[in-house]
């Protein structure tokens, strides 16, 4: 299939003010500085490959990795372009970028003296997992700054309403991934992202791929979020460090960005309502479910460190996402049906199995983890969807918070 040539966002500095260019009247957005980690004598580098002292190296490219994404531009302009689509619905997306534009999380994230004190006390293990979970939710929301950026960029003149949104959407990024990497350099080490945004592979979808896998993204970024919140919440001597106090307020963003990207799909409803889409829909939702099912897993210690279950924390946001995602998309996988997880757990078992070979393991040797995995994934395809879809084209638009 031919492919129109895709672009991205380069920024030539390792800064979030140098890469988000937004109006002045939007000054008050953060202005974060190229981050430096200042290294005390007593620390080491828990192990991690550096560039330079305090600037790490960027986890290397694997199947469960958060990606960086990018698409046909062009394609995208046609889908939103308001000349092209005159009957196209902007009342739903003209009551989001309203939302997007209150900018509620403006004067949030804004740290204090506990940080640096609470890494401190962080030590061994629990703290090099730590960091791997900082470099992990900081890499997943650059790259969406990136993408969100350029959509903003690339739809300005043909969907002004859908690209504003993009734009104050990559904002919210912009924040969120500065606001993380800031809490690395509290271990002693922080990431060059302007580096990252260079060197890093970009995965190719389709405009509407793009609106499905974001969607799901920022939708299950909300319940995970919400999740860890409240549990630290009930359970405030497992809140090691502060950053999961602003999870709260942090996790509106993300819904607010779910909303939109359904309000978009909404707008297109072969994306919707068509056998193709449903197929997509399960495929999508499979994708997402499985990669956070086992990347968790292999980081069960962390969880454990917040005093988590993995396992039940785990299968609560796959069906709260679920959920949320069965009123937008036509069909959805039957998490709550007991073959689900006992698929996904078996997966579990072969990736483990799969990880503890040694680095030199022939194919002969990974084939049979490989398989296993391939065939519950293939097994859970197959299940039963569950039909769904009950959104109201015409209903006024609800940020469920």
């Amino acid at each position: 299939m031919a492919m129109a040539k895709a672009t991205f966002v380069s920024p030539k500095q390792g800064n979030l003010r140098a890469a988000l260019r937004l109006p002045a009247r939007r000054a008050a957005v953060s202005r974060a500085a190229p981050v430096k980690a200042e290294q005390s004598a007593s620390d080491e580098n828990l192990g991690f490959k550096t560039m330079r002292a305090g600037i790490k190296e960027a986890a290397p490219d694997t199947i469960l990795t958060p990606r960086f994404y990018t698409t046909d531009f062009d394609e995208m302009e046609q889908l939103f372009s308001e000349k092209v689509n005159p009957n196209l619905k902007l009342d739903e997306l003209e009551a989001c970028l309203n939302e997007f534009r209150n900018d509620y999380n403006q004067r949030h994230f804004v740290r204090n003296e506990t940080f640096k004190a609470a890494a401190e006390k962080i030590t061994g293990p629990t703290r090099k997992i730590f960091v791997e979970f900082l470099e992990r939710s900081c890499t997943a929301e650059f790259s969406g700054f990136l993408l969100y950026k350029e959509l903003g960029r690339r739809l300005k003149d043909t969907a002004p309403t859908v690209a504003e949104i993009f734009t104050l959407m990559s904002r919210d990024e912009a924040r969120h991934a500065g606001f993380i990497n800031k809490a690395m350099s509290d271990f002693n080490l922080a990431l060059d992202l302007g580096f990252l945004t260079k060197n890093r592979t970009y995965t190719f979808f389709k405009p509407k791929f793009i609106l499905y896998a974001t969607y799901l993204s920022e939708k299950i970024g909300y319940w995970r979020y919400i999740s860890i919140y409240r549990h630290l919440q009930r359970n405030p001597d497992c809140q090691l460090y502060p950053l999961f106090e602003y999870f709260e307020n942090w996790c509106q963003d993300e819904s607010r960005h779910g909303d939109f990207l359904a309000a978009c799909l909404k707008a297109q409803p072969e994306l919707v309502n068509t056998f193709e889409a449903k197929l997509w829909s399960r495929f999508f939702c499979l994708s997402v479910y499985v990669t956070m099912y086992l990347n968790d897993h292999q980081r069960s210690s962390f969880y454990e460190s917040l005093g988590m279950n993995t396992t039940e924390f785990n299968q609560h946001v796959i069906i709260e996402t679920n959920k949320t995602t069965a009123r937008i998309f036509p069909e959805v996988i039957d998490c709550e049906n007991p073959e689900f997880f006992r698929r996904m757990d078996k997966m579990v078992e072969a990736n483990t199995a799969l990880n503890n070979l040694s680095s030199d393991a022939s194919f002969f040797q990974k084939a049979p983890h490989i398989f296993a995995i391939g065939s519950q994934l293939l097994a859970i395809a197959l299940m039963p969807p569950v039909r769904s879809g009950s959104w109201d084209v015409e209903g006024d638009f609800q940020g469920a918070y």
